[in-house]
């Protein structure tokens, strides 16, 4: 006799002595568990056959916006496309919301919670150099200069498995307890110069309210997980990103003659040593890591002449709200000390760009059954914390939430020699999206349905 045929006899013998009214509702509430069970094994059933009849269209739609990449704030034609989908399927939408972002709201046949399922839309600044017969060939305007543009990172897959799951689900409304709100959010990758955008504006103009959301769900293709996989970590999973400006004020001299000037060239070389000094030398990297990168220095105008000013920026990558704040402050000391111990100035400015993305862990844990049912038990991993950065954590600000990274590389390659993510050869394989689309609509199904 199986565990469960057991738990029944006992629960049935339990029921036997019950006096004949409690018996009977006894007996009802097991019939209703009992369907409820049966109902979602069906629909599960159907999702698997709905996802195979859709694969073939949703990479098509990925192609497409592959091939047309926009930048964020700009994702019209995207937009255009998603809204057009949503509208056909009989999806209520609301379009330009933080600019360019549309929200499809699904109601379902009966009363119920609301979910939320999210995708990104925009793209990077970078020029493609992959042979894909699809490749992006645009080009755009970014921060003033002219740049290529190219979905280096996956946001493509990201619309197009949610474009999927909308129309599957939509065949399926009936038997949905509650809404079900698909966000397609823009500028994921922040926002042009002087612009605000991507979750903090989507937040701001009320998109987890009417309906409120009372859980919200979001997936990250991966170039270096393999195909059928998903990575998930409760609480936080990926890190803060701050972005800082260093201005280092000297005096100007000729080349030649350094000793007349304060080279803020020199200063800041200093200061970018001093600065991985505060990772290696003063924080605590077994409670949580810490980087600290200079992406970009900009100064001079000719091999020659010492200039009066040098100008670095960078990102800051923390996991842990009290180490976030410590580093911001000893940078802030460092730079100081560094440049007046030369006889120069400096500014430090820091701007937060997105928070610790945080995995609600009680949701977590309600919710693994359900990657493991689209995925297999044995395909659904927990992982460590990530350095990476997703404006996802905003919307975690107002409900549970819980992101999880999808796989997206050929089964069998080396993860280390995958095209890493915001590079011109980043490369995913599709046929991970199909696990992409099973994995929410399983959420929905089992949540929903709880």
């Amino acid at each position: 006799m199986t565990v469960l045929d057991t738990t029944f006899t006992v629960n049935s013998s339990k029921i036997l002595r019950m006096k004949p009214t409690i018996l009977f509702v006894a007996i009802i509430l097991i019939s209703i568990q009992t369907f409820s069970q049966n109902d979602i094994a069906r629909l599960k059933e159907k999702i698997a056959v709905e996802t195979e009849k859709i694969e073939l269209r949703c990479k098509a739609w990925r192609r497409d916006i592959h091939e047309h990449p926009e930048l964020g704030n700009n994702e019209r034609r995207t937009a255009k496309l998603v809204t057009e989908h949503l509208q056909k399927l009989g999806i209520e939408v609301k379009e330009g919301v933080a600019k360019t972002g549309v929200v499809g709201i699904l109601k379902g046949g009966k009363p119920g919670p609301c979910i939320a399922l999210r995708a990104d839309m925009d793209a990077l600044p970078i020029i493609e150099r992959n042979n894909l017969p699809f490749a992006s060939r645009e080009k755009s305007i970014y921060n003033r200069q002219e740049v290529g543009v190219m979905h280096a990172c996956g946001h493509d897959t990201h619309v197009a498995m949610l474009m999927s799951v909308a129309e599957i689900l939509s065949g399926m409304k009936n038997d949905l307890k509650g809404t079900v709100k698909f966000i397609f959010q823009p500028s994921e990758e922040g926002p042009p110069e002087g612009e605000e955008g991507g979750a903090p504006l989507m937040v701001k103009e009320g998109v987890m309210e009417n309906p409120k959301v009372d859980a919200i769900f979001g997936l990250h293709i991966e170039s270096n997980v393999e195909v059928g996989q998903i990575h998930y970590k409760p609480g936080a999973f990926m890190a803060s990103s701050d972005w800082f400006h260093i201005v280092v004020k000297g005096k100007g001299s000729h080349g030649s003659q350094p000793w007349l000037g304060v080279d803020p060239v020199q200063i800041s070389a200093q200061i970018i040593e001093g600065l991985q000094s505060i990772v290696s030398r003063q924080m605590d990297l077994t409670k949580a890591p810490v980087v600290i990168t200079v992406g970009k220095i900009n100064a001079g105008v000719r091999s020659n002449i010492i200039p009066e000013e040098c100008v670095m920026d960078g990102t800051i990558r923390t996991l842990d709200k009290n180490m976030q704040k410590d580093v911001h402050e000893k940078i802030k000391l460092m730079v100081q000390k560094i440049a007046e111990a030369s006889g120069a100035e400096a500014t430090v400015t820091i701007d937060t760009k997105t928070l610790v993305t945080y995995n609600t862990p009680e949701l977590v844990a309600k919710t693994i059954p359900s990657l493991q049912s689209a995925a297999g038990a044995e395909n659904v991993r927990e992982t460590e914390w990530k350095t990476g950065a997703e404006d996802f954590s905003y919307f975690g600000t107002k409900a549970p939430a819980f992101f999880f990274y999808l796989g997206g590389m050929p089964k069998g390659n080396d993860p280390k020699k995958a095209p890493p993510h915001h590079t011109p050869e980043f490369m995913i394989d599709e046929s991970g999206m199909k696990t992409g689309i099973r994995a929410f609509c399983h959420i929905v199904i089992d949540y929903l349905n709880r």
